[in-house]
């Protein structure tokens, strides 16, 4: 049976249109904004100094900030600050970076704890993802990481910064985490989703959200205001 690849339309409703660039300004920001309204994406996903961004009313474009970014190697007091001020200062989803470390030494009930202190400073209704950094780990190790990030409280698995120099999302990881959240959390692909195969791909694997700096491009516009992205990076 063949299925019929999503539309673009489908999949722009799946994208966090991203800058996280350092060298980012108000005027990039502003000009992302526009750009994921046009699009259609479901939200912009910055870095928490850019906050508060000024979102055109009745877009329903929502606003994510990145926490622990993008090391992962912040204490868990540090990474809940940072949470719950970026909510503070509008973000409606915060996307944070475990400690990468520790699931590579196995130590997961530390990285449930590092989730869950920031589940704790931002609860529901705000939607907090797990970064793993899964091209960093070994499957029994992204297992264990989702495991953490369930046991935690957490709304969604996602597999990396694009800033490792391991690499970002792929389909295996994907596939891989999906299997293991089974559905209680969403599953984030972002790192290296250039193309509209590579959405179509990690979505047929089990990604409900796509993390894409080159949105327009992607979805065949052309030029990105976030697909400049800084050395090493492949967000």
């Amino acid at each position: 049976m063949t299925t019929t690849p999503l539309p673009s339309a489908e999949i722009a409703r799946l994208i966090d249109h991203t800058l996280l660039k350092p060298e980012a300004t108000v005027a990039d920001v502003e000009a992302l904004v526009a750009e994921a309204v046009d699009l259609g994406t479901y939200s912009v996903c910055v870095s928490p100094s850019m906050l508060p961004v000024a979102i055109p009313e009745g877009s329903g474009l929502k606003v994510a900030a990145v926490c622990g970014f993008p090391s992962g190697k912040h204490t868990s007091a540090i990474k809940a600050a940072e949470a719950a001020e970026s909510v503070a200062r509008g973000a409606d989803e915060i996307d944070m970076v475990i400690d990468v470390g520790a699931a590579k030494a196995g130590s997961f009930d530390a990285v449930e704890a590092d989730i869950a202190a920031v589940r704790r400073a931002v609860p529901a209704p705000t939607v907090l993802k797990v970064i793993i950094e899964a091209a960093a780990l070994t499957d029994d190790e992204i297992v264990g990481a989702c495991r953490a990030a369930v046991a935690a409280g957490a709304d969604f698995v996602k597999t990396s910064t694009g800033f490792h120099p391991a690499g970002g999302a792929s389909v295996h990881a994907v596939e891989l985490m999906a299997r293991t959240v089974e559905g209680r959390l969403g599953v984030k692909a972002s790192g290296g989703v250039r193309t509209i195969e590579d959405a179509r791909a990690h979505v047929a694997a089990g990604a409900t959200r796509l993390g894409v700096s080159g949105s327009a491009a992607l979805l065949g516009g052309g030029a990105s205001a976030g697909a400049s992205s800084p050395a090493g990076s492949s967000y």
